[in-house]
């Protein structure tokens, strides 16, 4: 896909601040630390439009980004390590939950995955919360450059089994280093988007 425009227009800390209007949206979910902000600017090829944290866990809100003037990626807050007081994490926790329960514009979730690590507990269990929700999900498992190309599939059908993978659901491998899987994730998320 060729991205003519890409900018981030509102940081949603309440369900209120969200946008209105009728674009579609996908949402970007993923651990702390697993590479959400440098997929965004690898695949709108925008050098820090998205800003890469060395302190995983300093998203605390919703982030919209505008595409193309046709659609929304929707950032939302790392899972894992935020360093925040009991009564903010459940204060975003209805935040999440009323964004991804009644958020109509929602077309589907990029959930992210280190390739080289097996899912997580808050990998799988945010996994089986949005099929729960029968949410369409896509599998990117980030730092693909970092395992031999010949462990790939041994790596992804391990994902696939700890996750209990949706047959439904696509994974696709990525890499923001050498932009390995950028093609293939856009056709992906195009079909999230528009059915295409």
């Amino acid at each position: 896909m060729k991205i003519n425009s890409a900018e981030i227009i509102i940081s949603a800390a309440k369900p209120h601040q969200f946008p209105e209007g009728p674009f579609p949206e996908v949402a970007l979910s993923g651990r702390s630390n697993v590479g959400k902000s440098s997929f965004i600017n690898t695949v709108l090829a925008r050098k820090g439009l998205a800003r890469t944290s060395q302190r995983p866990g300093k998203t605390q809100t919703l982030n919209w980004y505008f595409i193309n003037e046709r659609f929304h990626f929707v950032d939302v807050p790392g899972y894992g390590y935020a360093k925040v007081s009991k009564s903010e994490r459940e204060a975003w926790g209805r935040t999440m939950e009323t964004y991804f329960q009644e958020r109509e514009q929602l077309k589907g979730v990029v959930q992210l995955i280190d390739i080289r690590h097996k899912p997580s507990e808050d990998d799988i269990m945010m996994y089986e919360w949005l099929k729960h929700h029968k949410h369409p999900v896509l599998i990117i498992t980030t730092k693909a450059d970092k395992v031999p190309r010949g462990k790939w599939d041994k790596h992804m059908k391990i994902i696939k089994e700890e996750l209990n993978m949706d047959p439904s659901d696509t994974m696709v491998a990525f890499s923001s280093e050498t932009g390995l899987g950028k093609d293939k994730a856009w056709r992906e998320m195009s079909k999230l988007l528009f059915g295409e």
